[in-house]
């Protein structure tokens, strides 16, 4: 090769002239992202994301099942994929959501506003938890063309269930996210071996992760209190202040006695649609399509909860039989890449739901950080639907029993 030849051949790099182009360049994969919040994130606050329950077999059973799954394509005519589909009655730019999670502030001070932004952007759902830390107001108002949806438990209190209920709806929020994996909180042991307890202590070990990692450090001091506003039916006045009770809520509670007339009860009050989240149990998603919701999210809580539970994929085909699309059926939990999304479409769900990749995101890059990570699935979930011959949505899941086959586990696989 000539001299010439090779100086041809050498390109340099271009410098990123927005926060997109900069984050496109740094992260290729969900797992770069991911790597990029370990770096960025003190230990223990990186282990409040990445934990699941006791031995955290649940959340090793989530990734596991969707290996589990190999594809078959099958050769023929194609336009270019479209990706968008319908959720709720809406349209959402693609066949994914994002789940609610708690102490968003504790990743980067933007939180949840980062987060609906990103969602608003991407043209996809977002769920903000009771347990975020920004006004429901707040959220509202950073994103008002973002669909949003309220996540929250069913209450025995029918008086505070309707202030807050009543709160949600002149928020603009859309659809209720029910949870019912959360009677009491799963022992999540990381957490407690960190020392990341409720209230939070500072420790040696705190103050030296703290001093490794000064931008979080920074930010973290620099910004209001991470605190709790949108437990009740009344906006907090004033600067939110964080307090021991709040961090209760946040790491654990008591035992909560809750049941189905609760949620018969929710559905009276609430005119708008209802998701039960965090079932796993074929009876209980039929149960719920009698009852007149919406839609069921097949989750064990992203492996957080009860530990040696079932993955929601491991459930999905016998759920999808048993409804006979009587109710919307998503998915979540183990979902790192756009296969994963096909994979699931495949298996019979109207879309999926993603918490661990976008919060990722967030603590890596703030809100470009969520807007990359979706637009990564998005760029999968394309390539993956190009690859298998899929146009539509629609079309992976009419085809799904042609474009999957099962593996076997291996002994290796179940140790």
């Amino acid at each position: 090769m000539k001299p010439s030849d090779l100086f041809g051949l050498v390109q340099l790099p271009q410098r990123a002239r927005t926060p997109q182009e900069r984050v496109r360049s740094k992260y290729l994969t969900v797992e770069d992202v991911r790597q990029g919040a370990r770096r960025r994130l003190p230990g223990s606050i990186f282990d409040y994301i990445e934990g699941g329950g006791e031995d955290e077999a649940s959340l090793r059973r989530n990734q596991d099942a969707y290996r589990d799954y190999a594809f078959v394509p099958r050769w023929g005519s194609l336009r270019y994929p479209d990706p968008s589909t319908t959720i709720l009655g809406a349209r959402s730019e693609l066949p994914l959501m994002l789940s609610p999670t708690g102490g968003t502030r504790l990743f980067r001070p933007e939180g949840e506003v980062a987060v609906v932004r990103g969602a608003a952007r991407a043209g996809v759902p977002y769920g903000l938890a009771s347990l975020s830390n920004t006004p429901m107001e707040d959220v509202a108002a950073a994103a008002p063309d973002a669909r949003r949806w309220f996540n929250m438990k069913p209450r025995p209190d029918r008086g505070a269930t309707q202030a807050l209920l009543d709160r949600v709806a002149d928020s603009g929020y859309e659809a209720l996210l029910v949870n019912i994996d959360a009677r009491t909180i799963g022992h999540r042991e990381r957490d407690y071996r960190n020392g990341f307890t409720a209230p939070p202590t500072i420790k040696l070990g705190t103050v030296i992760e703290g001093i490794t990692r000064p931008a979080w450090s920074l930010g973290f001091l620099l910004n209001d209190a991470v605190a709790f506003p949108n437990l009740d039916g009344r906006r907090p006045e004033g600067p939110l202040t964080s307090t021991p009770d709040m961090w209760r809520s946040l790491m654990g509670g008591a035992f909560v006695p809750i049941g189905w007339d609760d949620l018969a009860d929710l559905r009276e009050r609430w005119a708008g649609k209802i998701v039960l989240k965090g079932c796993v149990n074929a009876d209980d998603v039929v149960r719920a399509a009698d009852m007149g919701l919406d839609a069921a999210q097949i989750s064990n809580h992203g492996g957080r909860q009860l530990d040696h539970m079932a993955s929601p994929l491991d459930v999905l085909p016998e759920i999808v039989e048993r409804v006979q699309g009587r109710i919307e059926i998503y998915v979540d939990g183990g979902i790192r890449r756009g296969t994963d999304v096909i994979k699931a479409l495949a298996l019979g769900a109207d879309a999926v739901s993603i918490g661990r990749p976008y919060l990722y995101g967030l603590a890596a890059e703030g809100e470009a950080g969520v807007a990359h990570v979706i637009d990564l699935f998005r760029q999968e979930i394309v390539r993956t639907m190009c690859l298998l011959g899929c146009d539509t949505v629609a079309e992976v899941r009419e085809r799904g029993a042609e474009l999957l086959r099962h593996r076997a586990i291996t002994p290796s696989r179940i140790s």
